[in-house]
């Protein structure tokens, strides 16, 4: 009985041994299974100036308080996820202040603190003072929500990198598809803000470049207080029949980023003409109605996270904190010279859900991409439109090219 019991439990370990295959050295066993890499943190800090309360022209225009953030954190979390199998974490420092002198000053505590990767959410003027301060020189900053063309020519700098498409590339991709439609006379109404100008200035610059007519050049001047009184609507019905009458002309383009009066032109003018440009036809970044080449799964997610739709300044703020992103799991480095130069350089792509991978321009740090044509409630088209041709890149038939560009980096 003894003999059977130790052979008994002698196969038994004989079984056991078996069942766990080869011994194996425990640093050979750690060597084969690897513990997953210990993650690191690559701190993005969002750095904005508050926004400045406006009323909406009516209940449909209620704004958003989260803007272009609520982009921003979306973008984070897929961020993360891509980080997570690589062991690189992501973190997101939200910095608002409400003037001019607190983002500065949060600005020159964010680089103190060794923070080199910016998304800005700032006027023109105050992201080039940014852009200026002399801590600021070795970092990056990815302007997020401006088209102002004067920022991507003789006010680019070489710390700044942008993201939406220019009025010049927005301009542009109207007017292809106005050669396409032929559609070549053009009636142009601006209104009397500086960004309205420069909107209108590019809009000339493009009809030139692409051959089309400018019949009519006029400013809208009536008062959009007017437009709100009980009899508004009779106001604005007699105005514009009077600035477009006399007039024969293909499409009324208007050039009004402070929405004064854009959505007011439909139905209204003289001619029964399409309206384009701030309303109407709309050439822009992003909407909620694109929902084309795995555009819906973008914006299935930021609703689930925001509880609303996704703006273009969502939409600009989410490939800035994504293009992080993608330079940092790329490099496999959180160096900010590495990061800085791998956003510029030729292998650094974006997928954000345009048909093909974008990539900044080296010579003015503007993001190339395909621009929307939407109206309130579909895509229309996108461009650039098909015959519009370019020796390296098809993008580049929007807005500036290098040949050119007035941009000096400096």
């Amino acid at each position: 009985m003894p003999f059977r019991r130790a052979r008994s439990l002698l196969l038994m370990a004989l079984l056991a041994l078996a069942g766990a295959g080869p011994l194996v050295p425990r640093a050979a066993r750690a060597q084969a299974n690897p513990a997953p890499p210990r993650e690191s943190v690559f701190d993005i800090v969002y750095l904005g100036l508050a926004q400045r309360p406006v009323a909406p022209a009516s209940a449909l225009g209620q704004p958003a308080t989260d803007d272009g953030l609520a982009g921003a954190r979306v973008a984070l979390a897929d961020d993360n996820t891509t980080g997570r199998f690589i062991g690189q974490g992501f973190a997101l420092d939200a910095a608002i202040a409400p003037d001019e002198g607190g983002v500065l000053a949060a600005l020159r505590d964010r680089l103190g603190k060794g923070a080199r990767a910016f998304v800005t959410d700032l006027p023109p003027a105050l992201l080039l003072k940014a852009a200026d301060l002399p801590e600021a020189r070795g970092a990056t900053l990815i302007d997020a929500t401006t088209s102002d063309d004067m920022l991507r020519a003789e006010g680019c700098r070489a710390n700044v990198l942008h993201v939406l498409p220019s009025r010049a590339m927005r301009a542009d991709a109207l007017m292809q598809y106005l050669v396409v439609k032929n559609w070549r006379r053009v009636m142009l109404l601006a209104g009397s803000t500086p960004e309205d100008r420069a909107a209108a200035e590019a809009f000339r610059r493009a009809a030139k470049k692409f051959q089309i007519r400018i019949v009519a050049d006029k400013t809208w001047t009536f008062n959009p207080a007017e437009q709100r009184a009980d009899t508004g609507h009779f106001e604005v019905n007699t105005e514009v029949a009077n600035i477009t009458q006399g007039v024969d002309y293909d499409i009324l383009i208007a050039a009004d980023e402070e929405d004064n009066f854009a959505d007011q032109l439909g139905y209204r003018a003289t001619l029964a003409r399409p309206v384009a440009g701030a309303a109407g036809l709309m050439p822009v970044a992003w909407s909620p109605v694109y929902d084309e080449t795995g555009a819906t799964q973008l914006q299935n997610r930021f609703f689930r996270s925001a509880h609303r739709v996704m703006t273009e300044r969502d939409y600009g703020a989410w490939m800035a904190v994504r293009a992080f992103g993608e330079a940092v799991i790329r490099t496999s480095s959180t160096d900010p010279a590495i990061i800085g130069a791998y956003l510029r350089g030729p292998k650094f792509e974006l997928a954000a859900f345009k048909g093909e991978r974008l990539s900044f321009r080296p010579w003015d740090g503007q993001l190339r991409q395909p621009v929307l044509l939407v109206d309130p409630v579909s895509l229309v088209s996108i461009s650039p439109q098909p015959g519009f041709l370019h020796q390296f890149f098809e993008t580049d038939t929007l807005g500036v090219d290098q040949p050119e560009s007035a941009c000096h980096m400096h």
